[in-house]
């Protein structure tokens, strides 16, 4: 039995029915999590206040859980220890839940910001990142835990200068610092070489610390001008601002130098591959071991190419807890010292 053949435009019409049905129950799925947030919601506003005003306590909590159970066999999550999740939701989260960003979350997210943080202006805003990027439970836990909201937009940069008032804030987006390359940590790479080996073996976990919409394009890419040749360590392509993000790595500590290399490696791409009429301008980032605020600053204003600054890390740790460790710097001239010493 032959297949029969498809009008002309079929191809496009099932295409578009695809992406409208697939857009359809993922509204749903998300309009059933809104409504399961706002019960969750409501039951714990009414154990607040019931808490306050009839002095309930943990013996009628737990009475509760037991009767909902029993009236809905059916429906999970109606433990005691989920009834307190749901009155501590409902005390960080004001009326109404539905219209707010935690709301488009899972409730193991919800209960994740609970459990980690006590800020409520923080649990929001990883309440937004998750729902924007659709974060799993584990990926929240670690963007967390590696206290993205603090690393996110804070490289020094001099985007503000070079760049377009439309661009600043999104190109800073881009950037964190420091970058923790925590996946790395057992085998800690002291090359630049090793490093970018490491980051190639591990790219999945190196685009998550990167962020959302980052898209590798090559490592040591070539570029030749006027007989000399140049390899950019990394070049990424971000899908989401349509730019490409230029990446050098130092296992050093930073000098003016490698400012100055960097903006040549992002004239060279903004010249040799950005499309001017689509693509956004190239910047481009330096990810090194240590550096100095005060020669950051300063080398940032001999720049005319928009490039940013930030220190990676290997260690996943509080910051008032990582500025009382020696440097990365410090750590490999005492194994220098102590190697050249034993030669």
């Amino acid at each position: 039995m032959s297949t029969p053949a498809v009008p002309e435009g079929y191809d496009q019409v099932l295409a578009q029915l695809r992406d409208r049905v697939r857009s359809a129950r993922l509204a749903a799925v998300r309009k059933v999590n809104t409504e399961l947030i706002t019960l969750y919601w409501d039951i714990g506003a009414t154990i607040l206040e019931r808490q306050a005003r009839d002095g309930w306590g943990t013996r009628v909590i737990k009475q509760l859980a037991t009767d909902l159970r029993h009236e809905f066999p059916d429906m999970r999550g109606f433990s005691q220890r989920n009834l307190q999740y749901m009155a501590t939701a409902a005390g960080a989260w004001p009326r109404p839940i539905a219209q707010q960003a935690v709301a488009q979350l899972p409730w193991g997210h919800v209960t994740v910001l609970l459990d980690k943080l006590d800020d409520q202006s923080t649990r929001d805003w990883y309440a937004g990142a998750a729902a924007r990027e659709g974060w799993s439970r584990n990926v929240l836990l670690n963007m967390i835990m590696g206290q993205l909201h603090r690393r996110i937009g804070a490289a020094p940069s001099n985007f503000t200068e070079v760049l377009p008032a439309t661009q600043t804030d999104l190109a800073r987006e881009l950037t964190k610092d420091p970058y923790v390359f925590d996946f790395l940590a057992q085998s800690r790479p002291r090359l630049e070489r090793d490093l970018e080996q490491a980051l190639m073996d591990r790219m999945q976990q190196t685009l998550a610390e990167l962020g959302s919409g980052f898209a590798f394009v090559g490592r040591q890419v070539h570029f030749e001008v006027d007989g000399d040749d140049f390899y950019i360590d990394l070049l990424f392509f971000h899908v989401t601002q349509l730019r490409y993000v230029v990446i050098e790595l130092k296992s050093g500590r930073f000098t003016p130098r490698d400012a100055g290399q960097l903006g040549f490696y992002v004239a060279l791409v903004d010249d040799r591959l950005r499309d001017t009429d689509t693509h956004a301008e190239t910047v481009g980032i330096l990810l090194c071991a240590d550096k100095h605020d005060g020669v950051v600053e300063y080398a940032l204003k001999t720049i005319d190419q928009p490039v940013a600054i930030a220190r990676y890390t290997y260690d996943t740790l509080p910051d008032d807890v990582r500025t009382l460790l020696p440097s990365p710097t410090e750590v490999l001239g005492a194994i220098d010292g102590a190697d050249s010493k034993d030669q």
